[in-house]
């Protein structure tokens, strides 16, 4: 997969557009708020004060989507059909980043979905595991973006396109 993408990118230096820099600039809040999701998926695996931690999850988890789904919003509704001109939508880069934007999406709604009820010990710790993944998956998702699909962009687009890109992200709140 970073074969085919690689010779895209930019290296972290290439310097980005408004808009690109804006969608980059969501990731370390989004970051941020992943690593203390993961940080309580741990605690509920070790056993430490599982209720309140699995309650604490729950909420977190529930306005990490509220601030993930914007911000999804702005890359699948502007930044990749827009991108998508240039290198398709239906295979390579595009497809993937929207195949993990899925994936992590639907492990975010299952474990939402799953603790609604009252669960033991273990179904906490099994739906804890669908927090992970979706960790595991948008970590490494944002790295791509970052390094691969952002430079890309701003290689791509054209001035006034890129000026599109920005006015567009601003109306998705």
């Amino acid at each position: 997969m970073s074969g085919c993408m690689s010779a895209f990118s930019g290296g972290p230096d290439i310097e980005l557009s408004k808009g690109l820099k804006q969608l980059k600039e969501e990731h370390p809040p989004l970051l941020a708020q992943l690593e203390e999701l993961f940080q309580l998926t741990q605690r509920i695996e070790q056993e430490q004060d599982i209720d309140p931690n699995f309650e604490l999850l729950i909420a977190k988890v529930q306005q990490f989507k509220a601030d993930l789904d914007p911000h999804s919003e702005r890359e699948e509704g502007v930044l990749f059909p827009m991108l998508g001109v240039y290198i398709g939508t239906t295979s390579g880069p595009i497809a993937v980043m929207e195949y993990e934007h899925d994936q992590a999406k639907a492990n975010i709604k299952a474990f939402l979905e799953g603790a609604t009820n009252g669960e033991t010990s273990e179904e906490k710790k099994e739906l804890g595991q669908l927090v992970q993944n979706a960790y595991f998956i948008l970590t490494e998702h944002f790295a791509k973006e970052e390094n691969v699909l952002f430079p890309m962009a701003q290689r791509m687009l054209t001035d006034e396109e890129k000026e599109e890109l920005y006015q567009k992200i601003q109306e998705i709140k």
